[in-house]
């Protein structure tokens, strides 16, 4: 067999691994719907990416890199926040390279638990893709993991926090937290029971999946003063949509 031929098949062998990883992620079900499900024991570099060294300035006290979202050996995606140097820290942002509009999304996880933080799970697009600023949130601020933030921005425009009790700490164990984004509704989602639902001013405009943890600065009256703990972990288990 001579190197060309090798080439072609090696070429073909790749091509359909690829097609095989993207089949094991997406399924239509029978009334058209289209189900991305992903268990995060690996990255798949298919649908996924990592931020990798820059900051987002502003509230955000730290750098991403890519070498803080890392996975366990019982099969979760960890994303780490960690301190390089003094008073230098590094976080972690995992997004999916597509983007998704109105369903339902829903994530298994457990945030860290750390004055000054947020572990969260959203979509967002904004100016950086040329679109408007769109973003549904899920956040947990470390300051008091027995309470879930829901928000949402529209055309930029936010101011819809909801704090809700959640009866439980989320930093001990894994819990499926949701939201279902309608035309006309936001309805967030705490283990399978409805929390809180929005009506005015819904977003329109298919964002990325997301989820990330960071450290705050000058936002102490959001989420408290970081006292510089680390390393700090929020973990992962799976990532669900489901399309209208």
């Amino acid at each position: 067999m001579n190197q060309e031929v090798r080439n072609v098949k090696k070429k073909w062998w790749i091509a359909l691994c690829s097609s095989l990883l993207l089949l094991t992620s997406l399924a239509i079900t029978a009334k058209g719907a289209t189900v991305f499900w992903e268990p995060m024991t690996y990255y798949n570099s298919q649908t996924w990416e990592m931020a990798n060294g820059y900051s987002n300035g502003n509230m955000f006290n730290c750098t991403w890199r890519a070498n803080n979202a890392t996975f366990t050996n019982d099969g979760k995606l960890r994303l780490a926040l960690t301190s390089p140097s003094y008073n230098k820290f590094d976080c972690a942002e995992y997004r999916s390279k597509f983007k998704a509009g109105y369903g339902l999304y829903e994530v298994n996880m457990k945030p860290a638990k750390n004055v000054g933080i947020v572990s969260s799970f959203f979509t967002y697009t904004g100016p950086t893709d040329g679109t408007p600023w769109d973003e549904i949130d899920i956040e947990f601020l470390g300051k008091d993991t027995t309470k879930v933030q829901f928000n949402y921005f529209t055309n930029g425009v936010g101011g819809n926090e909801k704090v809700i009790d959640l009866g439980f700490d989320a930093s001990q164990s894994f819990h499926t937290y949701a939201f279902d984004w309608q035309p006309d509704s936001i309805t967030w989602y705490v283990d399978g029971v409805a929390k809180h639902r929005a009506t005015k001013n819904i977003p329109k405009t298919p964002g990325k999946i997301m989820m990330n943890i960071w450290n705050g600065t000058g936002v102490d009256s959001w989420l408290g003063s970081y006292n510089g703990a680390n390393p700090l972990y929020a973990y992962y288990d799976w990532v669900r949509y489901t399309s209208n």
